[in-house]
């Protein structure tokens, strides 16, 4: 008989021998950070299946490869897939049946016109209700719209699985909303938020949490109040990201230096608007579900639809820059050999790499320019997961390109011998950092045309 999840006492759980008598799957679509879910639960000794309906994903898993993964992670998982601790399958439906715990990390869609879509999220739900069994645990751990937990979510597992929520199965919402790089790290020192109605599954959810994260949660029996915080959060950030890249335009059209100016802010100032970005994909995400949530309910949120407005612009911007530095070398973009540095993530960076390289790399083709990516954390068995022009050194991605983007902060890239790069560039050449890393001063000495995201005294 299997242990009941919305009931779970904490001696029950506390070490990891104990916890391998609870089954855990964690379901996500096309994503990664399901996978780090499912690393952590099978860290903590619960026994973990990974279901995601992406074959390919599925069977790179198996074999214990995660291009997307930091190399570190990706060694755990390795270890983790041999062990039996933790099983990448694309059967969801089996996968739920057996499990007591499950974590669905599917929320909406956003296409090009910035629609919202939760079909997909309501389908998965519907496959997870008719595999479900009395007792089980559900984490809804995607961000979703205010009300969509207790309302869509409850009723599509209800009516699937024929079981009452807070009786016979146990519902709690709990998204990450942290900026999630590729590691287990970004994930583990985060306080979450943990909602259910029922305070009995509440409980139950937040010892579970507690249990693989080793860090309290925020409780509250309000799920509406919990998925509007996650909502304002990120908003908040794609308010600050906005602001920084209006200081960071006027700065550029000033000749002043950001970074500079940025010394003599108050020091009590919030440092996410002291240095322009391109917002993160994750973010302008969940401003559009909040200005779709918004907009159905007969509400208009102007400050949140200014900002992402403005950070949609952002990668724009930094076509212009390029174009900008390739002209002041007497060239143009069109047929231009421009080398993309970074696409894997570093704790601190202030970019969404890989979101941001494909982006870059469309609109740098569609232009005519030919574009290839270098980043020393792909290995050479990772490349087919990279849909892009990828070279395996920093050498061969260099050699002979008119212009360098630096995408990512990597520490590879902030010792970069601008003398040597002279010799295989094809000069006179562009260094645009999106990054703030490089001393433009010692670029221009060299040579080299520098542009960089509000940093104008340096147009010449």
């Amino acid at each position: 008989m299997s242990p009941s999840a919305i009931r779970v006492k904490p001696e029950e759980i506390d070490t990891p021998e104990k916890r391998q008598n609870y089954a855990v799957s964690i379901i996500e679509h096309d994503d990664h950070i399901g996978i780090l879910h499912a690393c952590l639960f099978a860290k903590a000794g619960f026994k973990v299946t990974y279901a995601n309906a992406n074959q390919t994903i599925v069977n790179l898993l198996t074999k214990g490869k995660a291009a997307f993964l930091k190399q570190e992670t990706e060694n755990m998982l390795k270890s983790l897939v041999r062990s039996s601790r933790l099983t990448p399958t694309s059967d969801i439906k089996n996968a739920v049946s057996k499990s007591d715990i499950i974590g669905v990390v599917v929320g909406a869609k956003i296409d090009g016109k910035n629609e919202v879509d939760f079909s997909e999220m309501e389908n998965v739900y519907k496959k997870v209700g008719s595999s479900l069994h009395a007792e089980s645990l559900i984490f809804v751990l995607d961000t979703v719209e205010v009300s969509m937990t207790e309302s869509v979510i409850k009723e599509i597992l209800e009516n699937t699985s024929g079981l009452t929520s807070g009786i016979d199965f146990g519902l709690a919402y709990s998204p990450n909303h942290a900026s999630i790089s590729q590691k287990l790290e970004s994930l583990e020192p985060h306080e979450r938020v943990m909602a259910a109605r029922e305070k009995t599954v509440l409980d139950a959810a937040s010892i579970i949490m507690e249990a693989v994260a080793e860090k309290n949660v925020k409780r509250t029996t309000s799920v509406k109040a919990a998925e509007a915080a996650v909502l304002f959060d990120s908003a908040h950030k794609n308010v600050n990201g906005a602001l920084a890249n209006e200081f960071g335009l006027f700065c550029e059209k000033a000749g002043l230096d950001l970074f500079e100016v940025s010394k003599l802010f108050n020091n009590e100032t919030d440092n996410s608007i002291l240095s322009p970005m391109l917002a993160e994909k994750s973010v302008q995400e969940k401003t559009c579900i909040l200005i779709d949530n918004a907009e159905n309910l007969n509400s208009k949120l102007r400050i949140p639809l200014i900002a992402k407005e403005i950070n949609d612009e952002a990668i724009k911007h930094v076509i212009t820059l390029i174009q900008n530095a390739l002209r002041t070398c007497d060239k143009t973009l069109r047929r231009a050999r421009i080398a993309l540095l970074g696409i894997s993530q570093t704790p601190n960076a202030k970019n969404p790499p890989k979101a941001a390289a494909k982006r870059l790399t469309k609109m740098l083709v569609a232009k005519g320019a030919r574009v290839c990516i270098h980043d020393p954390y792909f290995m050479e068995s990772e490349l087919s997961e990279v849909p892009f022009p990828f070279k395996r050194s920093l050498t061969e991605a260099i050699e002979g390109v008119d212009c360098i983007i630096i995408l990512t902060a990597h520490d590879q890239f902030k010792r970069l011998n601008f003398g040597k790069l002279k010799i295989v560039m094809r000069v006179p050449a562009a260094i645009v950092d999106l990054e703030g890393i490089v001393e433009p001063d010692k670029l221009e000495k060299e040579g080299f045309i520098y542009r960089g995201l509000g940093r104008g005294v340096w147009k010449k």
